[in-house]
């Protein structure tokens, strides 16, 4: 489960977001000891022993507990913060077998008899319409006749993967479960295989050993040894097992017409599944490889099939079959075949944002100095959490003081750093990490939010040291050695996310789960919702320190592993957390982000409060050179923002710090004109400062928002935009200059331990970012463009008019938030902007007789084609009659509803224009391709010559 962050918690809102989720966390007393052993490392050292009074691990009730596993995996790293790790920690003394988990597509939960299965594909909307689930139901139990175990254990795991075991004496049972396995491939001895089914099943195939079933509208296979035929008695179904024949299948099919597809492999049993990675740095990009491994039970067919989530199918170039599944994270598409691989550019990671003369030097010193005088520069912390949180402040002002020229401030700041991380890590004092050898952890003491009683948040807590200590590298090379104080910084790495899977003290990744691309928080996964993770930020937090770590001591390995969880995890934070592409939250679901995912699905909350700032901003802070790679989505920026005014009633107060940075990564004017209404009147973010926010915020509108359309051959470069003009940046940890070269063609030579600028247009002087260099664009012309039916804008009439249909509001409030749009585009177009010009519109648009429409239309441009929008203008909505027949919805008399951005010169840029019901409970109609004589045109006009 993800921390609470802040002092003024809601209790209420920890009931609501906890009865929703299934269950309530509870802190208990746990056992300690007096008498620790030091361990050195370096020039610090662990404990192989808890400070007295301190807990380890344990149950509800406080009582401590063991990994369940069995003996052929006893002594193995136990993985926690897993999608099944309910299977080996048992939170609750009632349950030894396991709570909800969410594989996807299939749903499992182990009990007495066996192995739920389930293919939840509607989702509820629960918690007052804050969060949407998917929520397991047994269609399916798979067993053995008369199996009754007293619990079940995890017998082995590999990356995604994890094979349950249930024995009573008598009769043993093993099930290889997985993301994205559509198969559960099941061993057994001393009984049949069962099946038991939710309720009695229609059989619309049998061939014997094989078939085909229907149980609560989903479609399943059941494949039994060939020769061994399926016994159906009602809701019961055996076949008998013997010998060498000790194996079984069930699939659940995406159609019953793929049968036969799914037979082809339902004895190809996946034993293991494993990710690699690798950073092209000449290329700027990451590539990724996932492997299944198989093994024939008859036959010799060894391939597979497996479901890609959305954040891999979008990014993958291997043919996928026709077969999809519903899940919690969007459509998952098959894939025929053990492996597939995906690759995505790489958004670099500075380590601060550089000094472009965008800030006022002495305010940015005033700032500086009211938080490195404060009284306490740690504000009171003692655990890890909050440590890590004044670590992170405090590094975040380091560059900040060298840019200034303030060498002092910064050695000091660097000094308080180093004296608070060495207390940290040297045993004896008030505070120390101690391992756990039962459960292959390293904790830290004091602990806090279950990260000792619940394994909670680990790369949460010491991804703020890791950043910490990737800045003092940066200045002091001698204290990040191994044989100084960096074996202990990378101990912390090893728990949270170890890149090793032969390392027998520390588990690989226990922190991000490979194949759902983004880490869990709980460390014990006990709740019917699954597992969950609320600051996704602060995972990345974790994955930036990683690359910069490595990147400052010198070791790719480190580097590129924060690199892979850094880009995969960007990708899933947009489809999951902010619904970048608008296709994963259901359409029953009206919030256009959320603060938690969960194994079955989302939800608008945190841990500890409802108040929207922080719900929108805990999946932001902290703030650093790593939050770069939100920009890939300024559209989804725009929408969460506007969501968190809407639901706040008006702009934020408690962290507006927090959601002005954010807001710059989008549309940097109006954080700029927000911060300057403040003038630095509020109380910073716990792990924020003035200094941070002014510098951050100021820079962004001096150089203007991220282009991540650009990449570079370093992974700590990153390019900005404005007004046609790019700044380019770059930071090089080594000893000798280098020359950073961009996607673009510009280049930057880089001084050996220093940060450089560039600006520039990189390889087309005419149009930075235009796809054709040499092209200027085709001209704007008049100004007015007419709707045409393949959705293109074109100065033109059109050959015949015809209708589009908007889609249904379907009785919610879409107002400001476009649903289900149609999208107009005008490509490659350059004009001079109008002075004095605004946009105009002219939609003929029809509700036929539905009651209550209201259509409403935004238009957005792309002033140089490089996939930003620099200006978006959204307008009031248009009430349309109960009377069919063609009204005209015109921007003139609609007004502006709201708009960010400004409008310059348009250089082979883009303009949209969406339309969408934002009210009703119909479709209505827009009129588009009219010819000349037709009249009724709809027709944009622009101001642009």
């Amino acid at each position: 489960m993800s921390s609470p962050r802040t002092i003024r918690r809601s209790l209420t809102a920890v009931l609501a977001t906890a009865l929703a989720a299934g269950t309530l966390y509870g802190l208990g007393p746990g056992a300690g000891s007096a008498s620790a052993a030091a361990v050195p490392v370096g020039s610090g050292s662990y404990s192989d022993t808890r400070p007295a009074g301190a807990s380890g691990p344990q149950n509800f009730d406080g009582a401590p507990v063991s990994p369940k596993v069995t003996q052929d995996a006893a002594g193995e790293p136990v993985p926690t913060n897993n999608w099944w790790s309910s299977l080996v920690f048992q939170r609750f003394a009632d349950n030894p077998y396991s709570e909800n988990m969410y594989g996807h597509p299939l749903t499992y939960r182990a009990v007495s008899g066996g192995l739920e299965i389930g293919y939840p594909t509607e989702p509820a909307i629960v918690g007052d319409g804050r969060q949407y689930e998917y929520v397991h139901r047994d269609d399916l139990t798979l067993g053995l006749a008369g199996l009754s175990s007293p619990d079940a254990k995890a017998d082995s795991w590999s990356d995604w993967t994890v094979t349950p075991y249930w024995s009573d004496g008598s009769r043993t049972l093993r099930a290889t479960i997985g993301h994205g396995l559509p198969f559960v491939y099941a061993k057994g001895s001393g009984g049949a295989a069962q099946i038991t089914t939710g309720e009695t099943p229609e059989v619309w195939a049998d061939s014997g050993h094989v078939l085909g079933i229907t149980v609560r509208g989903n479609d399943y296979a059941l494949f039994a040894p060939t020769g061994r035929d399926w016994n159906v008695q009602g809701s019961t179904l055996s076949a008998e097992l013997g010998g060498e024949q000790d194996y079984f299948s069930v699939a659940v099919l995406p159609s019953r017409a793929a049968l036969d597809d799914y037979r082809a492999y339902a004895y190809s049993f996946v034993t293991g599944s494993e990710v690699s990675w690798d950073y092209d740095e000449a290329a700027g990009s990451m590539r990724a490889a996932y492997t299944l491994t198989t093994e024939p039970q008859e036959g010799t067919e060894t391939g597979t099939l497996q479901a890609l989530y959305r954040h891999q199918w979008l990014h993958t170039s291997d043919p996928l079959t026709e077969h999809t599944y519903v899940s919690p994270r969007g459509e998952m598409k098959v894939r025929e075949g053990r492996t597939f691989s995906t690759a995505q550019d790489v958004t670099g990671v500075l380590p601060n944002l550089p000094d472009t003369g965008a800030f006022d030097d002495d305010r940015l010193a005033a700032f500086l100095a009211e938080a490195v005088d404060a009284e306490d520069p740690f504000s009171g912390a003692t655990d890890t959490y909050w440590t890590g949180k004044a670590l992170g402040r405090l590094g975040q002002l380091v560059p900040l003081a060298e840019q200034l020229g303030d060498d002092a401030t910064r050695d000091r700041l660097l000094g308080l750093m180093k004296d608070r991380m060495e207390q940290w890590f040297t045993v004896g004092g008030a505070s120390e990490f101690s391992y756990d050898e039962e459960w292959s952890t390293l904790t830290g003491y004091p602990a806090s939010y279950g990260s000792d009683t619940e394994l909670n948040d680990h790369h949460f807590h010491y991804g703020y040291f890791v950043m910490a200590a990737a800045t003092i590298a940066r200045y002091d090379a001698g204290w990040a050695e191994g044989s100084a104080w960096g074996g202990m910084v990378e101990m912390l790495v090893r728990d949270a996310n170890n890149p090793s899977r032969e390392d027998d003290q520390f588990p690989f990744l226990r922190g991000f789960d490979a194949y759902a691309g983004h880490g869990w928080a709980a460390g014990h996964q006990s709740f019917a919702a699954g597992n969950n993770q609320e600051s996704s930020s602060e995972s990345v937090n974790f994955s930036t320190g990683l690359v910069l770590w490595g990147a400052a001591t010198g070791d790719d390995e480190l580097r590129d592993l924060g690199l892979y969880l850094l880009t995969t995890e960007s990708e899933a934070i947009a489809q999951y957390w902010f619904d970048a592409d608008q296709e994963v939250f259901p359409d029953t679901y009206e919030h256009d982000t959320v603060g938690m995912v969960w194994g079955s699905g989302a939800a608008y909350s945190t841990w500890w409060t409802a108040n929207p700032e922080e719900i929108h901003g805990i999946n932001v802070l902290p703030v650093t050179g790593g939050s770069l790679h939100l920009a890939n989505n300024p559209e989804a920026i725009r929408r969460n923002l506007a969501e968190m005014e809407r639901e706040n009633g008006g702009p934020a107060e408690e962290w507006r710090d927090i959601l002005w940075q954010f807001q710059a990564l989008a549309d940097p004017d109006r954080a700029m004109d927000a911060w300057n209404r403040d003038n630095g009147a509020y109380e910073p973010e716990e792990g924020a400062s003035k200094a941070h926010t002014y510098h951050w915020i100021s820079t962004l509108h001096g150089t203007g928002a991220p282009d991540t359309s650009v990449t570079a051959d370093s992974p700590t470069a990153a390019v900005f935009a404005r007004d046609g003009e790019r700044t380019y940046v770059a930071h090089n940890f080594g000893s000798a200059p280098r020359t950073v070269s961009f996607s673009d063609g510009a280049t930057l030579t880089v001084p050996p331990r220093s940060t450089a600028t560039g600006t520039g247009v990189g390889g087309d002087p005419g149009d930075p970012g235009d796809p054709d260099p040499g092209d200027p664009g085709d001209p704007v012309g008049s100004g007015s463009f007419h709707l045409h039916g393949d959705g293109t804008l074109r100065s033109a009439p059109g050959s015949g008019a015809t209708t589009a249909t908007l889609p249904s509001a379907g009785g919610a409030n879409h107002d400001g938030s476009p649903h289900q749009p149609l999208v107009y585009e005008l490509e490659n177009v350059t004009g001079s902007l109008t002075s004095g010009g605004t946009t105009d519109f002219r939609l003929h648009v029809d509700a036929g007789t539905h009651v209550g429409n209201a259509p409403q239309a935004r238009v957005s441009y792309d002033l140089t084609g490089n996939g930003t929008f620099d200006r978006v203008e959204t307008y009031r909505y248009f009430a349309t009659d109960p009377v069919p027949g063609w009204e005209e919805y015109a921007a003139s008399r609609a007004g502006v509803r709201s708009a960010t951005g400004t409008l310059a010169d348009l250089r082979a840029g883009t303009v949209r224009l969406e339309i969408w019901n934002a009210i009703g409970n119909g479709p209505s109609q827009v009129r588009v391709g009219a010819t000349e004589s037709e009249g009724g045109h709809s027709v944009l006009t622009i101001p642009f010559e």
